[in-house]
């Protein structure tokens, strides 16, 4: 998620953050309901939620059904979000952040969610073989730009038939970047959902990408 570094200058996308755990507990409201979360040292927003988190969450707007994929789901906002809009549905938070994965864990526990589950991996390979009518993200940007890249080529073989990723991001991450590269590569899908704070929420589907090849 995003591209905050840990306060002991390790990066959050590290499979085993050596930062001492120092466990905070943060709030907020979503759709009238107050959710509660544990956040950490060593992984991404470890003080709270990002704004960029907050805009992606704002700008789900999901289908009571749908599967859905927080892909680099650090604690687990947009999961239980998500989760709890789609209660129909299914939810698979997946981080290559041991930690963020435990507490995600612990965060749809409190949170009473039952129609999610947490996988510990790299981009795609938790759910290899597996299509999401969602995939929301909020990406390592300081891992850098091809592994962002490889996150959305490989995201149609995710996605199903009317399926869409939801990307969030602010300039300095290079947003314009990968907007761009998407209405090249998708045309005629890419809108922008929301802007704030200096982020805006991309949707790129894939039914009109496939209908262009």
């Amino acid at each position: 998620m995003g591209d905050e570094e840990t306060t002991s200058g390790e990066q959050y996308f590290a499979e085993q953050p050596h930062a001492r755990s120092a466990r905070v507990e943060r709030r907020f409201l979503y759709q009238g309901e107050l959710l509660s979360f544990v956040v950490d040292t060593g992984i991404f927003a470890s003080h709270g939620l990002d704004p960029g988190t907050a805009l992606l969450i704002e700008n789900l707007s999901l289908e009571r059904s749908d599967r859905v994929l927080d892909l680099g789901c650090g604690w687990g906002a947009v999961g239980v979000a998500a989760a709890k809009s789609a209660p129909d549905g299914k939810v698979v938070l997946t981080d290559v952040n041991r930690r963020a994965a435990r507490l995600a864990r612990e965060n749809l526990e409190r949170n009473r969610v039952r129609n999610g589950e947490v996988r510990v991996g790299s981009l795609y390979a938790p759910v290899a073989g597996e299509r999401f009518d969602v995939i929301a993200t909020n990406p390592p940007f300081h891992a850098g730009r091809a592994l962002v890249l490889s996150l959305l080529r490989e995201a149609p073989e995710h996605l199903s038939a009317r399926g869409r990723v939801l990307l969030v991001g602010k300039g300095s991450q290079g947003i314009r970047f990968y907007q761009e590269w998407l209405e090249a590569n998708w045309p005629g899908s890419v809108t922008v959902l929301g802007r704030g704070s200096g982020y805006r929420v991309l949707e790129a589907r894939v039914e009109h990408r496939r209908s262009t090849d």
